[in-house]
């Protein structure tokens, strides 16, 4: 028996019917019990956990209503198929509201039974992928607001777990809307100093020369327009967490500043001489190398060594595909709720689902929250996302494939030199697709970095 095989029961008086019916169906995959009462089949029920129920509406003594409720009371996930022989579809719209799939009326033709148990099987484990998500999304995460069940998640989580109750620095690196500030803010609030301040600060968002007031403060006539003393975002979070964004951004004497701050937890503010004591915890991101800027001179190494005590690197989304569908319905329930009237129990069609999971999302998380937000203001009174709703450029990525047709000359074709074309013709499109990012573009071919740079060498004009 395999692990995909469906139990049935078949419950049906007519002998003749219900041995052929059950024969076909083995011969179809399924597990068959046959019994021919209702009297049989709540017996049968009571010790096994059937797949299916198949039962004739019309029987002596327990009827295949009463049958049909005491399955699903019993077992809520179990198909049921109602039969009836009376020409009649009364007794199986009642059967239905019981919690009936389908139903069927005699005499049928074998092929419409299986049609309707294919289907039935097929809606529950729709449903049921679709209840565990939900869980999953209603889970209580060790850090609230990460989604993620793939393994690079789950060996995230057990990081994070480890580090949040300690004091040190802490570098995140990822591309742009992996997520940075949202691990930032897990760390915090699953940190002992959860009860205190938690700030942010973008540092490649803010000009130069504010940037140093943002950070340290300053006093009372320091520069042109501070009228009043004013305390920084170091001091603010005092015994709290700073999350510093793009930390690469800073200029070479900010980042001397710094690193004085870190090393001996006082502070300056600007126009001022007394050193002020501060409790900070510092949590740093970048979407850069920063030791590459660390090598090329524009990023100090001993400041990066103070803030890369504990690496933190965030995977892009196209590196952890399996979690897509639980990113995508939790975006669906947040954003659908806040819609106007709420849509929380929206769903994705299986084909979009797959479109979804095929695209390279550049972008990453802050991108996928994007393109649900878009589609949800775009199906207005729609119950499901459909393939023909998303972006034009993530239905593009699900190709199936180039169909290569070639006109062949009487004298045939230089085999070498047209592939050579279409090799460079699907690196111009792979690049064109990338925005000229040479990894996205070899991710899409599904080629490594080095031999896609291998071959756009080999292959200039």
């Amino acid at each position: 028996m395999t692990e995909n095989e469906k139990h049935l029961l078949i419950v049906e008086d007519e002998a003749a019917l219900r041995e052929v019916t059950a024969e076909r169906l083995t011969d179809h995959g399924y597990s068959v019990t046959q019994v021919e009462s209702g009297e049989q089949a709540l017996a049968k029920l009571a010790d096994f956990a059937f797949d299916v129920v198949v039962t004739d509406l019309r029987l002596p003594g327990v009827d295949g209503s009463q049958v049909l409720e005491a399955a699903i009371d019993r077992y809520p996930e179990i198909v049921g198929i109602v039969v009836t022989g009376f020409g009649t579809v009364k007794g199986a719209v009642e059967a239905i509201k019981v919690g009936a799939a389908d139903f069927i009326t005699k005499p049928f033709q074998f092929d419409e039974l299986l049609h309707v148990l294919t289907s039935a099987l097929e809606q529950r484990r729709l449903k049921s992928e679709n209840a565990y998500l939900r869980s999953q999304l209603e889970e209580r995460y060790r850090f609230e607001g990460l989604v993620g069940h793939s393994q690079v998640m789950r060996d995230l989580f057990e990081l994070l777990e480890t580090i949040a109750p300690t004091n040190s620095t802490i570098l995140i690196s990822g591309e742009s809307g992996t997520g940075k500030e949202l691990v930032a803010r897990a760390i915090h609030h699953n940190s002992p100093r959860s009860a205190h301040r938690f700030g942010a600060l973008n540092c490649g968002a803010i000009p130069d020369s504010l940037l140093e007031a943002e950070l340290f403060g300053h006093v009372r006539g320091a520069f042109t327009g501070a009228v009043e003393s004013r305390p920084g975002r170091l001091e603010q979070a005092h015994r709290g967490t700073l999350f510093l964004d793009e930390v690469g951004t800073m200029t070479p004497a900010l980042q001397a500043k710094l690193l004085r701050v870190l090393q001996e937890r006082e502070l300056e503010r600007i126009g001022d001489t007394r050193q002020i004591k501060i409790d900070v915890r510092v949590i740093a991101a970048t979407n850069s190398d920063l030791s590459q800027l660390v090598a090329d001179g524009t990023f100090r190494e001993d400041l990066f060594y103070r803030l890369n005590v504990i690496p933190i690197p965030l995977p892009p989304l196209r590196e952890r595909r399996d979690d897509i569908p639980l990113l995508t319905q939790h975006f669906l329930e947040r954003l659908g709720r806040e819609l106007v009237p709420p849509r929380p129990d929206v769903g994705v069609s299986q084909e979009a689902m797959r479109q979804l999971m095929a695209y390279a999302w550049p972008g990453n998380i802050r991108q996928l929250e994007n393109v649900v937000e878009r589609t949800l203001a775009f199906s207005q009174g729609c119950s499901q996302i459909e393939a023909a709703d998303l972006p034009p450029e993530i239905q593009a990525a699900a190709d199936p494939g180039l169909r290569v047709q070639v006109a062949f000359p009487d004298d045939g074709i230089d085999f070498e030199r047209y592939v050579h074309d279409v090799e460079r013709e699907l690196i111009r499109q792979a690049l064109g697709r990338s925005d000229g990012n040479k990894r996205l573009a070899a991710d899409l071919l599904h080629l490594k970095r080095t031999t896609l740079l291998e071959k756009m060498k080999r292959l200039q004009p």
